[in-house]
């Protein structure tokens, strides 16, 4: 077995709801989507960094895990592209008594389904229909597989929370009937988290949406939160 990854790196989680500690990230190549604001474009074709072994890639991880690690954030691309080797790499550093942590679109439920076992830290990101992740005609079946994603990481007793990144584009009846979807498949007993993550950079919600989103949320779930990039503010990859 095989696996492309686009680059290993150490540095501080940015986002979610274990933003601040230290990471190392495990970036796989490959993506067949691209929101408009994705900032890793590079890392999209699969293409994309190196291939390598799975001993080669688990010695690469082993040897560039360092002092005091908090987890191992594997991110991409979309890491589920290469979900066998995934699952391979997260059950290795499980092994070695260290957190995984799956970042994923969560495009493929099944996919998600057979990686799951060998992930501490789960974030169900939803994708609102402004993103461009896919047409109109095609997000009611990614949609299906978010909310399958997020039932399956609920009900297995993993650390789940969801994230949702909102642009100025972003509609707040589109925000308030995805909210609708989320909530009537999960109880918030099951969620660890709710973030809202503004876009950086390009097409910026401002204050008074933030708010609005907040307060669509809130009516759910009172522990939502609006967290930026931590890592754009301090020069971290």
């Amino acid at each position: 077995m095989k696996v492309r990854l686009y680059e290993i790196f150490t540095s501080v989680e940015g986002e979610g709801i274990l933003y601040g500690t230290k990471t190392l990230f495990v970036r796989l190549a490959g993506c067949p989507f691209k929101c408009f604001y994705c900032d890793t474009k590079e890392a999209l074709p699969m293409t994309s960094g190196k291939e390598y072994s799975i001993d080669e890639a688990k010695n690469l991880i082993e040897n560039s895990l360092a002092k005091n690690t908090y987890k191992v954030n594997f991110t991409g691309g979309d890491p589920l592209v290469q979900s066998e080797a995934l699952y391979e790499l997260a059950k290795f550093v499980q092994q070695k008594n260290i957190p995984t942590y799956l970042e994923s679109s969560c495009f493929d439920s099944t996919k998600f389904a057979q990686v799951l076992p060998h992930f501490d830290y789960i974030k169900i990101e939803f994708k609102t229909i402004d993103s461009e992740f896919v047409d109109e005609d095609h997000y009611s079946k990614l949609l299906e597989n978010e909310l399958q994603c997020l039932n399956l990481a609920a009900n297995s007793g993993k650390v789940t929370y969801i994230k949702i990144v909102v642009s100025s584009r972003t509609k707040i009846e589109q925000f308030k009937q995805l909210l609708d979807s989320i909530f009537s498949i999960t109880s918030k007993s099951k969620v660890a988290g709710f973030i809202i993550q503004p876009t950086y950079g390009m097409a910026e919600p401002d204050l008074r949406q933030l708010l609005e989103f907040y307060d669509a949320v809130y009516t759910y779930y009172e522990e939502v939160r609006i967290v930026p990039q931590l890592h754009k503010f301090i020069g971290a990859p």
